[in-house]
């Protein structure tokens, strides 16, 4: 591995007097070391990250950098300016400038320094250090790091550089008043936690570089503090336990925080990634007076404000089960807004058109804005165009999963072909995970660094979608094709038994982890089956079985808040109102709160009401068009009357069976060892409001 600097990349008389021509300055130095190919290309890649955020910092320092396919490999140009340059820090301009230049696909190793390099730029002892070289070939090994630099003079801590703020929970003990977050001698106190998340664009210098800042004013202030890096480099998630103990969280970042809903539901300070750099304890302060005043963020991502199920920690060394559970839910979980706003466009124009409307003439070559069914056409053509991209898009993001970005191009070819083949659903599941692992397969091999900056755009991406062409359309593709078109037919053959012991099958499972991995498996199976042209008699019933029974859970819960509601918490009483909209709406996950209270009773009884309310759907003939909708799409509902009523009975009898289940838990609770009769139970039950429950 090159050195990411030496002396030739060293320039402390930089003569520059605009942050423009100190960057053509460093960089014609990574020109004449054969580190970038096409001068003017790199700059503007300079400039175009340098228009994103100014990369100017306090205490004097300049950072500009970018990735660019014009660099080779990933290096660092350090100039010393007398005259200082204006980068667009807040304290004025800088005399320490770093270049930094990394390529397309810079190899984790590089960039894990270049990290290391942004986290020392936080160092007084270095930046001063750097400002005391007489040579450049001190200046490159204090970089390097194989010279240390000197520690700072102690006492007053004047020799700080400018704008940079003292330590102040080290100064004020050694004034002789203790730090604010310090325990007392006679109340030990628990340390405050925060976990923070730090990113930017291009993940190479701010990202880091707030890290370190946030731990340094975590130490200072007394508070345990974990940094996530989501960089360059890749990231390692925080353990579930760090974020489940966590009493604030800190977002400092320009890009989305990745899998953010793992931190829903804490105090959180959300703010750009300088303000991570430039103002730590503030941060700090901040998340510690809104965890004070009880303020927490709103759930991410959708009603239930849980994370998708690939999001989700695992232990480590998971096996290849639970691995290729989480693949398959990636492709899954971004596959089902396709679904629903594919399918929900096709419902209301059948519910304008007509169910002819499928036939209707291209939009494109006739529409009149007046008649109802150019509107309807038009619906339809729109969530026919949403439908065709479910295959591509499971197969991508499967791939996804398995291989991170180099892995969507060959999981979108191979899961167009498999539409292109009439593969369907098996064939886009069989495309993603060929796909990944192909990708898997290119990456462990060792390549030149010449090639390292081409093989996330070209090689792998060219390689992979051959490969998984070839496998699609020559080997596998065929046989898969056959096997969709047997299990269409033996769907379309269920009658009698067979249909309704589906029914209760898809029932148990849509309640069995209220939308959790084996709820999406049973409905991504039945919105695989109408995600086609012209779907079967059988998959259409699938579909309205699994709707119905998705919707049981939280109507169940909040009919039983409802009628007793003495059984509940004041909080899921408040829980049970908005749950009567997440039923009918079809949101299965407006039962969790319910069932992560009390598991044990409401999941069982929330799987019988399904099972029943999935064999009625079949045995009622019911069929559904929209893969979403509840109550609002029953006007495309074959047998409505009857659907409903499939519903109702299973609602009532979840419900029967929860209060039955919680009035015997209350009955125990009243009448066991250490109470007496009349007292309330938890939950604010008394005994012999318990007895009623469990007579009624």
């Amino acid at each position: 591995m090159s050195e990411l600097i030496t002396a030739d990349l060293v320039d402390l008389d930089l003569s520059a007097d605009t942050k423009e021509a100190a960057a053509r300055s460093l960089a014609e130095r990574m020109v004449a070391a054969g580190r970038v190919t096409d001068l003017d290309g790199f700059l503007a890649d300079v400039a175009a990250r340098e228009e994103q955020m100014p990369t100017g910092l306090d205490g004097g320092i300049g950072i500009p950098h970018c990735r660019s396919a014009h660099v080779t490999e990933p290096t660092l140009a350090f100039g010393r300016s007398a005259a200082r340059i204006d980068f667009g820090a807040a304290d004025g301009p800088a005399d320490l400038i770093f270049l930094i230049a990394a390529p397309a696909g810079a190899d984790s190793d590089h960039l894990t320094i270049l990290s290391s390099l942004a986290r020392q730029l936080m160092n007084a002892d270095f930046t001063d250090a750097l400002r005391s070289a007489d040579r450049p070939e001190q200046a490159a090994a204090l970089i390097r790091g194989e010279e240390q630099s000197a520690p700072a003079a102690e006492g007053t801590g004047a020799e700080r550089s400018e704008g940079e703020e003292p330590a102040a929970a080290g100064e004020s003990a050694a004034a002789g008043e203790p730090a604010a977050a310090e325990p007392t001698d006679s109340e030990p106190v628990a340390p405050f936690r925060i976990v923070a998340v730090t990113s930017c664009p291009t993940g190479i210098a701010h990202t880091y570089m707030a890290a370190e800042s946030l731990e340094n004013a975590g130490r200072e202030a007394g508070v345990e503090l974990v940094v996530e890096t989501q960089g360059s480099a890749g990231f390692d998630k925080l353990p579930a336990a760090t974020i489940a103990a966590a009493d604030a969280v800190i977002f400092a970042h320009d890009v989305e925080v990745r899998d953010k809903a793992r931190f829903a539901g804490k105090p959180t300070v959300d703010v750009g990634v300088k303000a991570g750099i430039n103002r730590p304890a503030e941060l700090i302060a901040e998340a510690r007076g809104k965890a004070a005043r009880g303020e927490v963020a709103a759930p991410a991502d959708g009603a239930a404000g849980g994370s998708a199920p690939m999001d989700e920690d695992g232990p480590a060394g998971d096996g290849f089960g639970t691995r290729l559970r989480k693949w398959l839910m990636t492709g899954v979980s971004y596959m089902v807004p396709f679904v629903a706003a594919g399918g929900l466009l096709i419902a209301l124009a059948f519910a304008i058109g007509g169910y002819e409307i499928a036939s209707a003439k291209s939009v494109a070559d006739h529409f009149v804005w007046a008649e109802s069914s150019s509107w309807a056409a038009l619906l339809f053509q729109i969530g026919s165009a949403a439908f065709t991209f479910l295959v591509p898009v499971l197969a991508g993001y499967i791939a996804y999963g398995m291989a991170d970005r180099p892995g969507l191009v060959p999981g979108f070819v191979g899961g167009y072909i498999a539409t292109t083949i009439k593969a369907g659903f098996l064939g886009g599941l069989v495309a993603g995970l060929i796909a990944g692992a192909v990708v898997m397969g290119i990456q462990r091999f060792k390549v030149p660094a010449a090639l390292r900056g081409i093989m996330p755009v070209v090689v792998i991406p060219l390689i992979s979608s051959a490969i998984v062409g070839v496998l699609m359309f020559v080997v596998i593709g065929k046989p898969i094709a056959s096997a969709q078109e047997a299990m269409t037919d033996w769907l379309n053959g269920l009658s009698g038994a067979n249909a309704i012991g589906l029914g209760v099958l898809l029932g148990l499972m849509m309640c069995f982890d209220l939308g959790g991995p084996v709820n999406k498996v049973a409905y991504a199976f039945a919105t695989g089956g109408i995600a086609v042209s012209d779907p079967s008699t059988g998959s259409l019933k699938i579909m309205a079985a699994v709707m119905a029974a998705g919707m049981v859970p939280p109507l169940a819960l909040a009919l039983a808040t409802t009628v007793r509601g003495r059984l509940f918490t004041k909080t899921e009483r408040e829980n049970g109102k908005a749950a009567w909209v997440l039923g009918a709406s079809f949101i299965t996950e407006g039962a969790i709160p319910f069932a992560a209270a009390d598991p044990l009773r409401v999941i069982p009884s929330s799987m019988v009401g399904g099972a029943v309310t999935g064999a009625l759907s079949m045995a009622f003939d019911c069929t559904l068009r929209a893969p979403h909708g509840g109550i609002f799409v029953v006007p495309l509902i074959g047998q409505p009357f009857l659907y409903l009523l499939a519903i109702v009975a299973g609602t009532v009898v979840s419900a029967g069976l929860v209060v039955f289940l919680k009035g015997l838990r209350k009955t125990a609770e009243v009448e066991g060892p250490g109470q007496t009769g009349g007292k309330a139970a938890p939950g604010g039950a008394t005994e012999d409001e318990s007895k009623v429950a469990v007579a009624a």
